[in-house]
């Protein structure tokens, strides 16, 4: 099974760690329709022990011994890992322990791993429109800096497309009321009489204002069959981003 993506954070100096991460997509797994084929998500019906061995396949990508995988709630707590489990409640989990692998899930919203190699400090995050107003980007970066992180880079995974993300009035309305006006300027956008929302734009401009640099895995999850995709599919699997220290 290949990775969709996958590629290293490196330290700036010798003294650091390099740091794995890798991005799945729906290809290479054991479940099977509407789960086919690596789902990674034990909460959406599919065969738990089937699951359990895609995660362990993927764990494997990126040379993790065990995971720490988060359960996601479209709000802003983020949870401090020291083994592997559940960060139940947590759209955001950081650690410093080595080997530990940190696992993101989504299938149309945005997860980021982000990284300061010199210090030794990871993350996973996962951010839909509502986790923009909440603002998991921001308390995730502030978490990973109680614990030493000083120079941040984080890579954002496969997501819907602003074209492909049509929303209602009550979205908007919650977007202008819970960001900045430059972000809502960033995510909003009217094509024809239709608003639409553009997820990942609003996270690159939050971890832009937080000093972190960053990158992108620029595929769309409603477009590509190859990914998972909540809008397009309903009752289907969740693919991820992982990252190990």
């Amino acid at each position: 099974m290949n990775p969709l993506a996958a590629g290293r954070f490196r330290p700036a100096s010798p003294c650091g760690r390099p740091v794995n991460w890798a991005a799945t997509g729906r290809l290479g797994g054991g479940s099977v329709v509407p789960f086919d084929s690596l789902n990674l998500s034990t909460t959406v019906g599919d065969d738990q022990n089937t699951v359990l061995a895609n995660q362990l396949s993927v764990a494997a990508l990126v040379g993790a011994s065990e995971l720490h995988i988060l359960d996601a709630k479209h709000g802003s707590q983020v949870g401090l890992a020291s083994h592997a489990g559940i960060a139940r409640g947590c759209d955001g989990v950081v650690t410093t322990v080595p080997g530990l692998g940190l696992l993101a899930l989504a299938a149309d919203c945005v997860p980021i791993v982000l990284a300061d190699p010199g210090a030794g400090v990871i993350a996973a995050a996962h951010c839909g429109w509502r986790g923009l107003t909440a603002g998991i980007v921001e308390a995730t970066v502030s978490a990973m800096r109680a614990q030493g992180a000083i120079t941040i880079q984080a890579i954002t995974g496969p997501a819907i497309c602003v074209h492909c993300y049509p929303v209602q009035q009550d979205c908007i309305d919650q977007l202008r009321d819970g960001l900045t006006p430059e972000q809502f300027l960033s995510v909003s956008h009217k094509i024809g009489s239709q608003w639409h929302v553009d997820v990942r734009s609003g996270v690159h401009r939050q971890l832009a204002q937080q000093d972190v640099q960053f990158s992108s895995v620029d595929r769309c999850t409603f477009e590509d069959s190859s990914l998972f995709s909540y809008r397009r599919d309903g009752r289907t699997g969740r693919q991820g981003m992982m990252i190990v220290l």
